[in-house]
């Protein structure tokens, strides 16, 4: 049963890393249209293992390291197209998908089993690699054994557990540092922003539509203020809020992960008779704790101590439809001493085969804007969350330390504004904790031609194509004619959808507890499991 658990998790996990996703679209290059200039992308095959095997092309495109410096060094954008399978009169343009992260790859996409009818075979589908990222040329990596467990504790109840966790990440900074140069200074948000543009003008077309999700909804947001002109039509599915990037981000990530783990074990509880683990939440929550709190001193099979456990249980609050594993794993460690399958869990699922996602994450949020210069900020901030979102906090916490140390050249971010958007479709669940509901709200108040669908009740995040037929015809409509749902007054969504209930570990319809819907996507489309 161990192995078998453990194997689901890792595909899991993986189908949520590397999933698929829709984009944007776009209108062919008018005659005279500026592109003299621009570099041009050599399409060739994929190869193996080639995105959701539909014949995707892929090519490389050169970009300037400094946008300063057009003239000087040159790193490259890794690229994927998807062409299009409709006859020219149905054709669309192009679809761009921004991804999420920072760090997560974009390479991957496939319009086939996420957008119904025939809208997805309308678009040449464009995905990508941001700088630093994956296939991309250089990817930054610093430390490929930083998460190697067991770590210690991420609660700081000790002061030598503090110290312990300032100089790891003050080392991680060091040794990005020393394997990141010239590049940590040009990985911010803009930058990727800026590559965007490129790979738009190497495309040839004087218009996109783009598809963000998670951190990809923030590049977004800063695409359509430089450059409204060019954007047609936008969907940004669980939207980051440009009021608090990024350390106020985080603080805000601890309430609702704490509310959101809250509902899991609630969960857990409805359905005692299948797992055995309590009868309420209070009493599922402190037998959490206790497997935790055992983890101290016999860290399972020497790899799963009480951080490792908190990052695989992160996933509660993150996806619904992981739940029921989630739910076997933990009846597992409390059955099993040796807990084997929480070692297999955590290498094979939660574990990052190297830490380029990582370096990426930090490369971008420590040098978009300038953190808190000083520890007693972070120590006093973390602590006062921490009495009411125990769960998350620490976590959050030195997961960003980082930036603490960070060599990197700090920039300003670019104030958001989408007065001149014409055209954007915002969606994100109102229970959604990695970007909360208000980012939502508050990216709808900037692009006043914009209109929000609301799926009421959700927690997942990132879930435009995971199944609920009402979000799902919304967004394809959108793309299919471009309509938006009327824009209502006032600070709320202008459309709603009601979410579809968690699943059921009674029944019998693989549906309950599949990370599939009835069309094959893959239930998590490609997010950042940061943000």
């Amino acid at each position: 049963m161990g192995r078998r658990i453990a194997k689901g998790l890792a595909l899991l996990i993986a189908a949520a890393t590397v999933a698929v996703a829709p984009a944007a679209i776009g209108a062919s290059a008018a005659p005279g249209a500026d592109t003299a200039e621009a570099a041009r992308i050599t399409w060739e095959p994929c190869g193996t293992p080639d995105p959701q095997g539909v014949g995707a092309e892929c090519g490389l495109l050169d970009v300037p390291l400094d946008y300063g410096k057009p003239n000087g060094r040159k790193i490259q954008i890794a690229v994927s197209r998807i062409r299009s399978t409709v006859a020219a009169k149905d054709y669309q343009g192009v679809i761009l998908a921004l991804p999420g992260g920072p760090g997560n790859s974009g390479l991957c996409t496939s319009p086939a089993a996420c957008v119904p009818t025939s809208v997805g075979g309308a678009y040449d589908w464009i995905g990508f690699d941001p700088r630093g990222v994956g296939s991309s040329v250089p990817a930054l990596s610093c430390d490929n054994d930083y998460f190697d467990g067991p770590r210690p504790e991420y609660v700081p109840w000790s002061r030598n557990i503090e110290q312990t966790w300032l100089h790891r990440s003050k080392n991680y900074a060091d040794a990005c540092r020393a394997a990141g140069g010239a590049l940590l200074d040009h990985m911010t948000t803009l930058d990727t922003v800026k590559d965007v543009e490129s790979i738009r003008k190497a495309l040839g077309v004087d218009q996109v539509n783009l598809y963000g999700v998670s951190y990809g909804t923030y590049i977004g947001q800063v695409y359509g203020t430089l450059y409204p002109e060019t954007v047609r039509r936008m969907v940004l599915d669980s939207n980051i809020d440009p009021r608090k990037v990024w350390y106020l981000t985080g603080l805000d990530q601890d309430v609702n992960f704490e509310r959101n783990l809250r509902m899991w074990f609630e969960w857990v509880a409805r359905f005692d008779d299948v797992y055995h683990l309590g009868k309420t939440a209070d009493q599922v929550r402190q037998r959490w704790y206790a497997v935790q709190n055992n983890l101290r001193t016999a860290p399972a099979g020497g790899v799963v101590g009480p951080a490792e456990f908190t990052d695989i249980f992160m996933y509660a609050g993150y996806f619904q439809w992981i739940w029921p594993t989630l739910a076997e794993l933990f009846v597992n460690s409390v059955n099993d001493p040796d807990a084997e399958l929480l070692v297999a869990a955590y290498e094979s699922s939660f574990r990052p085969a190297n830490d380029n996602g990582y370096a990426v994450y930090n490369a971008v949020q420590c040098t978009d804007t300038r953190w808190p210069r000083g520890w007693n900020t972070w120590r006093r901030d973390n602590w006062r969350t921490f009495r009411g979102a125990p769960f998350a906090t620490w976590y959050n916490a030195w997961y960003n330390a980082p930036c603490l140390f960070w060599p990197g050249r700090v920039s300003k971010p670019v104030e958001v504004d989408g007065s001149k958007v014409k055209s954007v479709l915002f969606v994100s669940g109102t229970l959604d904790a990695a970007t909360p509901f208000e980012g939502s709200l508050e990216a709808r108040r900037r692009f006043p031609n914009g209109s929000l669908l609301a799926e009421v009740g959700q927690t997942t995040h990132v879930n435009s194509f995971n199944g609920n037929p009402c979000v799902t015809s919304a967004i394809a409509d959108y793309l299919a004619t471009g309509k938006l749902p009327q824009r209502r007054p006032g600070n709320r969504p202008d459309a709603t959808c009601d979410a579809l209930p968690p699943p059921d570990p009674t029944a019998t319809s693989p549906q309950a507890t599949s990370p599939r819907t009835d069309n094959g996507a893959v239930r998590a489309p490609l997010y950042a499991v940061r943000r």
